[in-house]
């Protein structure tokens, strides 16, 4: 059995679940209003994904991806602030995913989205356009909102340990 978005070779799906399409747009603007409070160890995102019902309908559109290492506090608020589209095994797509330094808090509420056309896609921070592409993934997508903690090379005590919080006020899609 095949699974949604394998991210390594040879993963198993061992047991069969009902499909569950949930949030499933095609085309229109999805915004995320959140706000992030990060660990070099963590990283938050929020994207558009095939649901892979058919081979080649696996790409991706990624509304923001920001990785806790990234984070930098002076001498103003930035981070490397990932958005783009990743092609995967879909043959109609091209990788372009950029990730460039951003002067933004995330620990304090923005929105990011994405304005998905038939003939590309806009990525939005706060309402305004900051990046485009000219290619569009012409399948329905799922979007799935999550933080990550990857496993840290240090022991950190559990009294001195920050927990990586994702605090999501607002999901809005027009379908159009």
């Amino acid at each position: 059995m095949q699974g949604q978005q394998p991210f390594r070779s040879g993963q198993l799906v061992r047991e069969a679940q009902p499909t569950l399409w949930g949030l499933t747009p095609h085309h229109g603007r999805v915004e995320v209003t959140c706000r992030a409070t990060l660990t070099p160890e963590s990283m938050f995102s929020a994207w558009l994904i095939g649901l892979e019902d058919h081979p080649d309908r696996c790409g991706e559109i990624c509304l923001v991806e920001v990785f806790g290492s990234s984070v930098e506090s002076s001498p103003m608020p930035s981070v490397e602030l990932g958005r783009g589209v990743h092609a995967f095994r879909d043959p109609a797509l091209r990788e372009e995913f950029s990730a460039p330094r951003t002067p933004i808090d995330v620990a304090r509420e923005h929105t990011y989205g994405v304005d998905w056309r038939a003939d590309g896609v806009s990525f939005l921070l706060d309402g305004e356009v900051i990046d485009s592409v000219d290619q569009s993934p012409n399948y329905p997508m799922q979007l799935i909102i999550a933080i990550f903690e990857f496993p840290s090379r240090t022991e950190i005590a559990a009294s001195d340990r920050t927990v990586p919080e994702l605090s999501v006020r607002e999901v809005r899609v027009d379908r159009r």
